[in-house]
């Protein structure tokens, strides 16, 4: 064959343009890759791991809510008793009603603070549950 063959130069350049079209297609594929790593993968590993730390607040604040109530409902089963126990030795009956306003009053007012006092708690870490979400997926 010969240097100036037209079917081996246009062979060479067939060939030239298929090396270079498969380099621009290489160089592409790395980028869209490049570009799904950092516009999806990471910031769905972000979230992932902020949605781990607020399941873990959540599992913590649950407890501590959990607590709360109890430590509430001893507080109210005390009161109770305590009321019982003075009405039992009430001298007479205005005495026994006396006590019983008193406690119904306390304990309307009791209700009130214990209940204002779990929706705070609750408040707060729906606050802090949301935190790690908001900062970690932006």
């Amino acid at each position: 064959m010969m240097a100036d063959d037209p079917t081996s130069t246009a062979t060479d350049q067939a060939a030239n343009a298929a090396g270079d079209a498969a380099d621009r297609l290489r160089a592409g594929a790395e980028k869209a890759r490049e570009g799904f790593q950092d516009h999806v993968v990471e910031p769905a590993r972000r979230a992932g791991e902020a949605m781990r730390e607020s399941g873990k607040r959540i599992a913590d604040n649950s407890s501590t809510i959990g607590v709360k109530m109890i430590d509430q409902a001893e507080t109210n089963t005390h009161e109770a008793f305590a009321a019982m126990r003075a009405a039992a030795q009430a001298k007479d009956l205005s005495e026994v009603m006396k006590i019983q306003g008193d406690y119904l009053r306390e304990q309307g007012r009791r209700s009130m603070d214990q209940a204002r006092e779990i929706g705070e708690l609750i408040m707060q870490f729906g606050r802090d549950a949301v935190q790690p979400l908001k900062g970690k997926a932006e």
